[in-house]
């Protein structure tokens, strides 16, 4: 058990800091938003571009990995946009939201410190393997169903402007698609920038999840608290046993993939979730305290995965 907390708990603990400073007011608000936005849509996305660039491509994306953590991830999409319709009578385009909470799990700001801590560094290749089509995935399948619900039909061209604009506007995919770009072209990275992109490296994880504190402390969990019940579930325990059992039972994964496919996907939703609801003014009370109690939880669900996975 000590070491399982030695692996959690410090990545917790650096998101308890940033909670607890923002909440005594020992660092204010205002810089909390400087802050993630450094992290965000500068470090994070230098980390990635830094990671796919160097990815061998044709040995990590194996289509039995992202299978495995995708059909879970649409899974509880389906699951959660269902059980906010039919069990909570939830509007439509509150369920899409909901939906996309329970499966929008933090790959990037907790599953990727904490397989670094439990596995080491060079464990990491498959978690990046499945961040670089997470949000592509996530965003498309939310993004069309939601407009399609608002529309009450599908419109192709419609559809395309919007996931378009949502894909070049984020600087994490900007980051994936430059980082694919370099990889499948074979650019060499000139050695003065690889060196300015190995300290925005180091500075990017701490960065979010101090960050990330910060955030979660302006979010309150309060009502609907049955609905956080089913995301949370979903999130934390249903998504995780689908990609083990499609993993082990049916796509036969190695060890590190299938450590990596379940450990990302036991994660709380990430802040991405409460965008997206944000985006389109449906849920944000929901999303908002799903992250918040979800994230607290995930010091269980990770360390209980830890224990399963060999």
């Amino acid at each position: 058990m000590a070491d399982l907390l030695s692996v959690v708990l410090p990545v917790f603990l650096v998101v308890g800091a940033g909670y607890l400073a923002v909440w005594r007011g020992l660092f204010p608000d205002s810089a909390v938003s400087g802050l993630m936005v450094f992290a965000t849509k500068f470090a994070i996305p230098c980390l990635l571009f830094s990671a796919i660039a160097t990815l061998d491509l044709g040995q990590e994306f194996d289509l039995s990995l992202l299978f495995s953590f995708y059909t879970g991830a649409a899974s509880v999409f389906a699951l959660g946009l269902l059980g906010a319709r039919i069990v909570f009578r939830r509007p439509m385009v509150d369920s899409v939201a909901i939906g996309f909470v329970a499966m929008f799990s933090n790959n990037v700001l907790l599953a990727l410190p904490i397989m670094e801590r439990a596995y080491g560094a060079d464990a990491l290749a498959p978690n990046f393997a499945i961040i670089a089509v997470h949000a592509p995935f996530c965003y498309l399948l939310g993004i069309i169903t939601m407009e399609i619900v608002r529309a009450g039909s599908a419109r192709p061209l419609h559809l395309i402007r919007v996931v378009s604009a949502a894909a070049f506007s984020n600087a994490i995919m900007i980051g994936i698609m430059l980082g694919f770009a370099v990889n499948l072209t074979g650019l060499p990275i000139p050695g003065v920038v690889d060196e300015a992109l190995s300290l925005m490296v180091r500075a990017a994880l701490p960065a979010a999840l101090f960050g990330l504190g910060g955030v979660l402390c302006r979010y309150k969990p309060e009502g609907d608290a049955y609905v956080i019940a089913m995301i949370c579930t979903l999130a934390l325990i249903v998504h995780p046993v689908i990609a083990y059992t499609l993993g082990l039972r049916v796509a036969d994964l190695s060890q590190g993939q299938l450590r990596s496919a379940v450990i990302a996907a036991a994660m709380a939703p990430g802040v991405n979730a409460y965008l997206f609801a944000d985006m389109y003014g449906v849920a944000r009370r929901v999303a908002a305290s799903s992250v918040l109690i979800g994230t607290a939880l995930t010091v269980v669900s990770a360390s209980v995965w830890l224990v399963i996975l060999p």
